[in-house]
C-alpha cells in the first residue's frame, strides 16, 4: 500500500500550510490538501502536492473524499486551517470522530470561535475578560456602546485575522463602522451578529499553548489606530515571574472554560489594570511566524509536534534552547501599485537573520483593509538577548525598501 495519507483541509499560502505539508512528508506521509479551490494555495503547485478539489463547508462531502483516500492510501490524521472564520478546525474535529483519528472536540471549537459563546463562557468561569455586549443592528450598536462607553471595539462575532475589527473612538467612527459591517462590504458567512466590547488598554501579549502545557508567553505591537494590525511579535515577553505565573493561570482557566486541551491553542491579551484580561482564545496555533518564533527561541517545533498528536504519536515539549526570537512584519502607508520592492537578498544575508519573507512581488495593487491582509512581508531574527535580536531587525528592515506609486485616474492614462 502507498504511505498513509496525511489529510489538511484547506491551505494557508502566507502562514503555515507549506510548513505542515513538509512536516507530514518527513513522517513518511503523503499529504493531501482538501480544499474548495486548491489553486488559491500556490505551494502546493510548487511542491507537486496532490490536491481535490471538494466543498469543505459540506461535511459529509469530505467524509466521501476521506473514505475513498482510507481505501486507496490509508488516513494516518486530518488537521486544517483558518479561512475569514475558524469553522475549519470544527470541521476537522468532525472528521477525525467520524475517523476515530485523534482530534479536536469539535462541539468546543465551535463553542470558542464565536465570540460571544466565548465570553459568555469565560464570564461565566470568572476568566478576566472586557465588558461585552452581541449586536443584530446599528441601533443595537449604538445602545451597547452608550452602554460600556467609548471608545470600544467592533467586530464580527465569528471571524480571525483582525478582518472586521475596529476601535471606535467616537460616534462618528461607530456609525462609519457599523455601516461597514451591515451595509454590504463585510462579507458574512451567516446572519450579521455583531460584539461590541471594552478597549482593554494595555501592552498586548500572546500564549501559545499544546495540550494543557504553556509553550510560551510572547509580546506583540500594533500598527496605528483604529485598526489592530501587527507590526511586531517576540518571544519570550519582557515579564517578570509573578506576570509569567498569572497569564499562564489565567491560560489554564480559559482551557477549563472552554473544554479545550486537544492540540495547540492560542491565546491574545491585554495587560491592564486588572492584570491580564483576555481578548480571544483560539482553538488552533497563531498563524504564522509564531511557530518558526518558538522553534527558534526554544527550539520546539509546535507544527511536527502538533501532527504527531494528530497521527497518535507522543509529543516531545521540552526546551532545547533559551534565545530571544522576534519578527517585524513590512506594512505599507499608502495605497496604489507596488511597483518595486528590493533589499530582501540583503537583509536575509544580515547574521542573526533567520527568514526574510515577501508576500506579494511587483505589480500587485495595495488596498489596505486594515486587518492581516495589509502585510507585505516579515522579518525573522534571534540571538540570545532582547536588545541583540532588536538590533538585528532594525538593521534587515533598514535594508528592504518598496515603491507603491498610487492608482492611476482615468484622467493619467
Amino acid at each position: 500500500m502507498a504511505s498513509r495519507a496525511f489529510i489538511l483541509i484547506e491551505g494557508n499560502s502566507r502562514g503555515n500550510g507549506l510548513r505542515y505539508l513538509q512536516a507530514a512528508r518527513r513522517f513518511g506521509l503523503h499529504p493531501v490538501t482538501l480544499s474548495t479551490d486548491p489553486a488559491q494555495y500556490d505551494y502546493l503547485a510548487s511542491e507537486r502536492s496532490e490536491a481535490i478539489r471538494v466543498d469543505t463547508d459540506n461535511v459529509d462531502a469530505l467524509i466521501r473524499e476521506c473514505s475513498q483516500l482510507r481505501a486507496t492510501h490509508g488516513i494516518a490524521g486530518i488537521s486544517g486551517f483558518a479561512r475569514v472564520d475558524e469553522t475549519v478546525y470544527a470541521t476537522v474535529g468532525k472528521l477525525c470522530r467520524h475517523f476515530n483519528l485523534p482530534g479536536p472536540n469539535p462541539a468546543s471549537v465551535e463553542r470558542c470561535s464565536d465570540k460571544f459563546t466565548q465570553r459568555q463562557l469565560l464570564a461565566e468561569a470568572g476568566v478576566p475578560i472586557p465588558a461585552y455586549r452581541l449586536a443584530t443592528n446599528g441601533s443595537d450598536v449604538e445602545s451597547s456602546a452608550a452602554e460600556i462607553g467609548l471608545p470600544v471595539i467592533v467586530k464580527p462575532a465569528v471571524g480571525s485575522g483582525s478582518v472586521g475589527i475596529r476601535l471606535c473612538r467616537n460616534v462618528d467612527e461607530l456609525a462609519e463602522h457599523t455601516t461597514y459591517l451591515l451595509g454590504g462590504q463585510h462579507i458574512w458567512r451567516s446572519s450579521p451578529r455583531i460584539l461590541v466590547e471594552e478597549f482593554a488598554q494595555g501592552p498586548c501579549y500572546w500564549a501559545d499553548i499544546m495540550g494543557d502545557q504553556i509553550i510560551g508567553i510572547g509580546s506583540g505591537d500594533f500598527g496605528p489606530p483604529p485598526h489592530f494590525v501587527y507590526r511586531s511579535s517576540t518571544i519570550p515577553a519582557p515579564l517578570t515571574d509573578d506576570e509569567h505565573e498569572r497569564i499562564a493561570d489565567v491560560s489554564l482557566s480559559c482551557l477549563r472554560a472552554l473544554g479545550l486541551g486537544w492540540g495547540p491553542t492560542g491565546i491574545e491579551y491585554r495587560w491592564t489594570k486588572r492584570g491580564p484580561v483576555v481578548i480571544e482564545v483560539n482553538p488552533r496555533l497563531h498563524g504564522a511566524p509564531t511557530p518558526q518564533l518558538i522553534q527558534l527561541a526554544y527550539g520546539i517545533d509546535l507544527i511536527t509536534e502538533h501532527i504527531k498528536l494528530a497521527i497518535g504519536d507522543e509529543c516531545d515539549l521540552h526546551r532545547r534552547h533559551s534565545q530571544t526570537a522576534a519578527a517585524r512584519f513590512l506594512a505599507p502607508d499608502r495605497d496604489g501599485t507596488l511597483d518595486w520592492i528590493d533589499g530582501d537578498s540583503q537583509a536575509a544575508a544580515v547574521p542573526g537573520v533567520a527568514e526574510v519573507k515577501l508576500y506579494v512581488g511587483p505589480k500587485t495593487p495595495i488596498v489596505r483593509k486594515g486587518d492581516y491582509r495589509d502585510l507585505i512581508g516579515h522579518v525573522i531574527a534571534a540571538s540570545p538577548s532582547p536588545a541583540q535580536t532588536e538590533a538585528i531587525l532594525q538593521r534587515a528592515v533598514d535594508l528592504i525598501d518598496w515603491s507603491i506609486p498610487p492608482f492611476s485616474t482615468p484622467c493619467e492614462e
